[in-house]
């Protein structure tokens, strides 16, 4: 089961990018009700990611990426832009929800427009690093 972890926390970080998508779609075409469920969707995939991904870690530990060179420049620039921003991206996530839960639209759109390509680029690069550290 543990053996199984990664490909969760890949799945769970590829689907909240596939609601991310589809919510900004929803808003785009003033879909409000659906807008709302496919970002509470992103949400509880990616609130599943986190336990899942601490999970593994405390079951499992640090991995290391084995790449050398150009590659584990790359890989270790994405790791930390993803690193960073999945950090960031936290009060931005919890400030959004809050504001939509309230109604403030005007205050809502404001931080969503910041929030919305943050949380995009972690869960992508969360992909990203899954494949880089599994496959390369």
């Amino acid at each position: 089961m543990v053996e199984r972890l990664p490909d969760l926390i890949a799945a769970l970080n590829a689907l909240a990018f596939v609601f991310l998508f589809l919510g900004w779609r929803a808003i785009k075409a003033k879909q409000i009700e659906r807008h709302r469920a496919m970002m509470l969707s992103a949400v509880a995939c990616s609130s599943l990611f986190l336990v899942a991904y601490l999970s593994r870690w405390a079951l499992t530990g640090h991995h290391a990426f084995t790449g050398e060179g150009l590659i584990r420049t790359v890989y270790l620039t994405i790791l930390f832009s993803h690193m960073v921003l999945a950090v960031v991206v936290v009060p931005l996530v919890l400030r959004s929800l809050f504001l939509g839960w309230r109604d403030d639209r005007v205050a809502h759109k404001r931080i969503g427009r910041v929030t919305l390509p943050i949380w995009a680029y972690v869960s992508v690069t969360g992909v990203i690093v899954y494949w880089m550290l599994n496959y390369l």
